[in-house]
């Protein structure tokens, strides 16, 4: 009989997980503490914009007409532990207010609350993005609490999903890693661990499919995420370094990305220069591992992420300072169109976006910011209530004196610089992304400037 699925938390990663478990073939139950969010998923509505999100709790949601009943919800630990043989942690861990460590408080919250239910053999498997030694403290926890003992296992298992293309990497992912305790069975033994066993029977289709399995010990487990998104943010924070060389020495940093990305131990990917990166996840990760790295007494192995995190944050200062000098020298009365509010396209999350970030300094120094995103308004609008905000593109730019382009929706890329020339009081374009052809917009008697490329 296949083994049953629990989820404890239904945010983004949670939502997402359960979802996939489901169109995977589990019977699957989900947990919020929140009664409303799991109320909107019981009636189909994702907590977040994820594309092909909503399609698959139509095709698994109990109740909905058609679908598959594989999937329901609860707030209850109690009822979650009677129904799982696998629980999946899949809470947030955000930076702590003041501090660049991570917060680990809804973890903790998760294991402390469902561990005194297990009172059969189960697997808690952690996914949420944790510091390194988080799994081994966690396993001797539930240990302690459920009455299983140490029947009532731990492994930890990190996501690496890509907002966007989050179900895509839940179905197909680009690798599967593991961490059991003593860093697998089938070293030691010659034989899988109850654990290995039971997330290789989880995730049968995607090996099936070619994704690698990957068993390791739970610290390395642990470091493979926020090894990942250390050297991601490098290579993106490395890219608009170069775009500061650029400005100063009249390059193109994308001709110069191009160039570089040709050489195959680089490769093209994460070379695009604009103003940064921002999210739920880059930012608080690479923090939370330096103050981890500290903790541990190898801040100096760490130190460079300093720099990496304040050579991305500089780029929004960067784009302000763009959009003053475009605008005369001051920004004080000026109407300003700004296209984006979320931190990435295909995605309404503005957790650390560097185009709000950027209209929100635009406003505080004076200018009139209106701001338009095809789905974050609602989000931004939380963040932000003080910025004004418009339905569509010609609405935004209505007599604006500069237009921003700071999210790269496909929507953007598809402007007709003529027509929207038509509304707005002044034609400047200052694209913080590099996606929009210079070309194109100067034929239509725009004055474009990106950061990077002062020639281009």
């Amino acid at each position: 009989m296949a083994p049953k699925i629990a989820v404890i938390g239904l945010g983004y990663l949670g939502a997402t997980h359960a979802a996939a478990m489901a169109e995977l073939g589990f019977e699957v139950l989900g947990l919020d503490i929140v009664p409303e969010k799991t109320q909107a998923l019981s009636r189909g509505q994702t907590p977040i914009y994820e594309p092909g999100l909503e399609d698959l709790l139509a095709r698994h949601v109990a109740g909905l007409p058609g679908s598959s009943g594989r999937l329901s919800f609860t707030t209850s630990f109690a009822e979650l532990a009677e129904f799982g043989d696998i629980h999946f942690i899949c809470v947030n861990t955000p930076q702590k207010p003041g501090e660049y460590a991570c917060d680990m408080s809804y973890v903790d919250s998760a294991v402390e609350s469902l561990a005194p239910h297990l009172t059969r053999p189960a697997l808690v498997v952690g996914k949420s993005t944790v510091p390194v030694g988080s799994a081994g403290r966690l396993a001797r926890r539930i240990a302690e609490l459920a009455p299983a003992g140490e029947a009532a296992e731990l492994v930890w298992n990190p996501e690496f999903l890509r907002e966007g293309f989050a179900v895509e990497d839940t179905l197909r992912p680009d690798r599967i890693v593991v961490g059991v305790a003593g860093g697998g069975g089938t070293a030691a033994t010659g034989g899988e661990s109850r654990a290995e066993s039971l997330l290789r029977e989880v995730y049968a289709k995607p090996v099936a499919e070619g994704s690698p399995f990957i068993v390791t010990d739970l610290p390395t487990a642990e470091l493979v995420k926020t090894a990942a998104n250390a050297f991601l943010s490098t290579k993106i924070s490395f890219i608009n370094a170069m775009a500061e060389v650029c400005e100063t020495a009249g390059g193109d940093v994308l001709k110069l990305a191009e160039a570089l990305g040709h050489d195959d131990r680089i490769g093209r990917k994460f070379l695009r220069a604009g103003i940064g990166f921002g999210g739920g996840c880059l930012p608080k990760d690479i923090r939370a591992f330096m103050a981890r790295a500290g903790e541990l007494g190898a801040a100096e192995a760490l130190s460079f992420l300093r720099e990496i995190d304040a050579i991305n944050m500089r780029r929004r200062v960067y784009m302000v300072e763009l959009a003053r000098e475009t605008l005369g020298g001051s920004l004080l009365g000026k109407r300003i169109a700004v296209l984006g509010a979320a931190f990435k396209p295909d995605s309404d999350d503005v957790r650390d976006s560097p185009a709000l970030n950027i209209a929100g300094q635009l406003h505080l120094q004076g200018a009139e910011v209106t701001v338009y995103d095809p789905k974050a308004m609602e989000n931004a609008k939380r963040v932000f209530p003080t910025l004004r905000y418009a339905d569509g593109v010609t609405e935004a730019a209505q007599g604006a004196h500069a237009v921003l382009h700071l999210t790269e929706w496909r929507e953007f890329r598809e402007i007709d610089p003529a027509a929207l020339g038509d509304v707005v009081s002044e034609r400047h374009l200052l694209d913080g992304r590099n996606t929009l052809d210079p070309v194109l917009w100067r034929k239509a008697d725009w004055t474009y400037r990106a950061l990077g490329r002062p020639t281009a």
